[in-house]
């Protein structure tokens, strides 16, 4: 059963993927905040895909649904900036979305239900195998990743971040609601030739 709650969003050029992770540069005044509250109150913050606009300044228009992150890890950079390391939690719709006088954005949002455990049909077994050779060559990037390899959301979330998609591809994916459909159709997908560049 979904939950709703109150969220403050972080609007980005990409999409967030449950158990998936998220390495952030935090410079403006309203996000530097939110992180220091989210820590401060260990709450998540939702990231939503920029449909219109850009991240350093207002996103013209954004996705209504997306995915809640926790920090779990921050350091600061060698230009002074901070950063943080977030994973993905659970996907929400939002409900109502808001301004606040820091410019921060606000939703009340509808938690939707976790991907149920899914073992991955024998026909897509091979997306997992090759997910244990993939992924330890991408370094630190998914340290704080937990491993599911049998798990066919898990599986197919993951191949959803590492393929060469486009932003609006990811978000189709992010909005199924079953994830062997999602784990299908990342399989589809992967198998495109990339096009080919006119000479």
């Amino acid at each position: 059963m979904s939950v709703a709650g109150e969220l403050a969003l972080f609007p980005l050029s990409t999409v967030l993927f449950p158990g998936g992770p998220l390495r952030l540069r935090i410079f403006e005044p309203r996000y530097l905040d939110m992180v220091r509250h989210c820590l401060k109150e260990s709450r998540a913050f939702g990231v939503l895909l920029i449909l219109e606009g850009e991240e350093a300044g207002e996103a013209v228009s954004v996705a209504e649904s997306g995915t809640s992150a926790r920090v779990v890890d921050f350091d600061t950079l060698p230009d002074g900036l901070l950063g943080i390391d977030c994973i993905g939690e659970q996907r929400f719709r939002v409900l109502k979305r808001w301004q606040q006088g820091d410019g921060l954005n606000v939703a009340q949002v509808d938690y939707l239900p976790d991907d149920p455990p899914c073992a991955l049909p024998a026909e897509l077994a091979h997306l997992g195998e090759l997910l244990r050779e993939v992924l330890p060559q991408l370094g630190e990037r998914y340290a704080h990743v937990v491993a599911q390899y049998e798990d066919a959301g898990w599986v197919g979330n993951r191949w959803a971040e590492v393929l060469a998609l486009t932003p609006a591809e990811k978000q189709q994916l992010l909005e199924l609601a079953d994830p062997l459909a999602r784990l299908r159709q990342v399989a589809a997908w992967s198998t495109r030739q990339p096009p080919t560049e006119d000479v």
